[in-house]
């Protein structure tokens, strides 16, 4: 879940601010970013920022934001499986709106070439370097095969043969659906492999 909690924290960021717009249900009003495709059947945790709201609001109600909670709970599952803490500062406001055109526009996709993604950050305010920082957080978590089985079947020069082997064992040319951990060695932590795996070809994106 910790993975999903610092994703769901993202993809809320990334659309018009960090303003919990992610957690809108569609309504006669509202087009919910939670139907936008990069978020659909993929963007999880809704239930457990759901369940920290409903328990903060027991003791300062009408207080702590969805915005403030979420980004608390991406801090601190970052913190539990590893990896970095940092102070969040609070008083976000709860957007009543959302903006499933942007996020659908917007979110980074696995897709995209390295100059639209440079730009895509660069639209929000974020250089290269920050680029790279955000994306060393795929050391957890996993993905659908789909999302890299182009790279695996290429037999490109730019992924390890052993690694490639490896990878379609999980993904098969059929299982596109099939999910697989971003990081083969320590799948469930916040570490640098990420990076490392990239250094010897072994990425999965």
């Amino acid at each position: 879940m910790a993975a999903s909690l610092i994703r769901l924290h993202f993809h809320d960021c990334f659309v018009q601010g960090c303003d919990a717009s992610i957690l809108l249900d569609e309504a006669a009003t509202t087009t919910s970013e939670r139907n936008a495709a990069p978020n659909r059947d993929s963007a999880r945790g809704y239930e457990v920022i759901e369940a920290a709201k409903s328990e903060v609001e027991k003791i300062c109600p009408g207080v702590v934001s969805c915005a403030d909670v979420l980004a608390v709970a991406a801090r601190d599952a970052s913190f539990a499986v590893g990896g970095p803490s940092w102070t969040v500062k609070l008083g976000r406001k709860d957007s009543t709106t959302a903006n499933r055109a942007l996020a659908e526009s917007d979110l980074p996709g696995f897709q995209s070439s390295l100059e639209v993604l440079i730009s895509q950050f660069a639209n929000k305010g974020l250089s290269a370097r920050d680029m790279v920082a955000l994306s060393g957080s795929h050391t957890i978590g996993q993905a659908r095969c789909l999302t890299f089985s182009n790279r695996i079947y290429s037999n490109g020069s730019n992924i390890d043969a052993g690694f490639a082997s490896t990878r379609k064992r999980t993904c098969p040319a059929s299982g596109n659906g099939n999910l697989a951990p971003l990081d083969l060695v320590t799948p469930n932590s916040f570490d640098s492999n990420y990076f490392k795996n990239l250094i010897q070809k072994e990425g999965s994106s």
